[in-house]
């Protein structure tokens, strides 16, 4: 954030400065990591519950910092500092601030299952066109998107923000910050209902995002969603899906064996032919949410379909690995019943026996037992052959899956039965929210050497 100076962001944020020599130096970007602090940045002093960020001002300055955001001065430090009374809302109002000034197109994405795949296929995109800078790793909280707004440059022509929320008021306070140009819903589903309660609930805390756009903002939504379908706002909604009636529709969907999928995109008369370079029909979703911006911003059918065969897999959000035994969908990164609902209906298009690995999925509040057993019935119903769980809230999966499932008390006896459950050519699902570490189990799977 070259634009702005230690004198603009202290008066942003109403700070009062000390031991500033130059006020009229410009920063850089902010960071809260001391480690990864570069000349010209500013560093965010938050106290954590292990680690006070002001024990790290001195190291910072030293390092090069600009100058550190900070609730105190630690003895001994010299050098500027911006001094206020809450770092976090400090930081927001910088991040206010420079944003205003910016005049690029903000694609703010949001939504309960999807966030980081359309987040990734968006920017995948744009970037054919248009230098697309967007939010790294998870940084999509309140304090990972100032940080990231922090970033834009006068280089960018577009950025894609990634917005993360588990309690009401949270998206507010985010959207005060990106105030986003385009705005993208994935899907309203059963994610953090430990706070937000129910899906109305998710939706009211989601949607809170249109207050601060602008009335000629893009407000684009999953169109298959029954609740997003009832969105109502002052902004041009664009629907995409795959019932005929959204405004950008796949067509044609194939999911191949290697791992890919394949469709065609339409919107009025033109026509995009998507190779995703990755497994599922979420990323249908995923695909059409990047056709639609595309569309929105001017790119021609080719340049999106290029951007959408750019598009690159994170960790292990659905990465699909042929271990030379069976196929392995990794999607142990998170997990609530609508991911792992239509995760299962992509492991089902696989050839071989079709074998799902769960566990807990987190924050389901007070309906937790029930949406768990819920799985489990699914994947009975759908036909899935062996389901294999593990966690407290696991054995109700097992349970309502029935003769199906089989249930272990921990991860490492899980791990040591996979040779006696799994068979050559299985496919194989591992999936629970991030918290479970499943990705031991999908490790252990992918070492995992079975005969014919």
């Amino acid at each position: 954030m070259k634009s702005m100076t230690i004198a603009s962001a202290a008066h942003a944020c109403g700070a009062e400065l000390v031991g500033c020599e130059n006020p009229d130096v410009g920063l850089n970007e902010a960071v809260i990591d001391s480690r990864k602090v570069k000349k010209g940045d500013l560093f965010v002093a938050y106290k954590g519950e292990k680690v006070d960020g002001h024990d790290y001002i001195a190291k910072a300055l030293s390092d090069g910092a600009a100058a550190c955001l900070a609730e105190y001065v630690p003895e001994g430090v010299t050098g500027p500092v911006l001094l206020v009374r809450d770092v976090q809302s400090a930081l927001e109002n910088i991040a206010a601030e420079y944003r205003n000034a910016i005049e690029i197109p903000v694609v703010g994405v949001t939504g309960s299952v999807g966030k980081t795949s359309a987040k990734e296929m968006l920017s995948a995109v744009l970037s054919v066109k248009y230098n697309t800078l967007k939010t790294e790793g998870n940084l999509n909280n309140q304090i990972g998107v100032p940080m990231t707004l922090s970033r834009i440059e006068q280089e960018h022509k577009a950025a894609v923000v990634e917005m993360g929320i588990s309690h009401f008021g949270e998206m507010r306070a985010l959207s005060k910050m990106v105030r986003p140009t385009i705005a993208v819903f994935t899907v309203i589903g059963h994610a953090h209902l430990e706070f937000l309660e129910n899906l109305e609930g998710v939706f009211r805390a989601k949607t809170e995002m249109l207050e601060y756009m602008r009335s000629d903002g893009i407000v684009i939504i999953n169109g298959d969603d029954a609740m997003l379908r009832k969105l109502s706002c002052p902004q041009k909604i664009i629907s995409v899906g795959l019932n005929e009636n959204n405004d950008v529709r796949a067509t044609d969907i194939k999911l191949t064996e290697d791992g890919r999928t394949q469709c065609k995109i339409v919107y009025g008369n033109r026509t995009v032919a998507a190779d995703i370079p990755a497994y599922g029909q979420h990323m249908v979703y995923a695909a059409l949410e990047g056709a639609a911006v595309g569309f929105v911003l001017g790119l021609s059918e080719e340049e999106i379909s290029e951007g959408i065969k750019n598009y690159v897999v994170i960790g292990r959000r659905g990465s699909v690995t042929d271990t030379g035994s069976l196929t392995l969908v990794d999607d142990c990164y998170n997990a609530n019943p609508d991911s792992v609902m239509c995760a299962i209906n992509s492991l089902l298009k696989l050839r071989g026996r079709h074998v799902c690995i769960l566990a807990d999925m987190l924050e389901m509040g007070s309906e937790s037992r029930a949406l768990h057993r819920a799985v489990g019935e699914y994947a009975k119903n759908q036909g899935v052959d062996l389901v294999i769980t593990t966690g407290e809230l696991g054995r109700d999966i097992a349970d309502a899956t029935g003769v199906q499932a089989v249930h272990f008390e921990n991860r490492e006896e899980l791990i040591e039965s996979l040779p006696s459950l799994l068979k050559y050519g299985d496919a194989v699902l591992v999936k629970a929210s991030n918290g479970m570490k499943l990705g031991e189990v999908s490790d252990a799977i992918k070492r995992l050497r079975i005969d014919k």
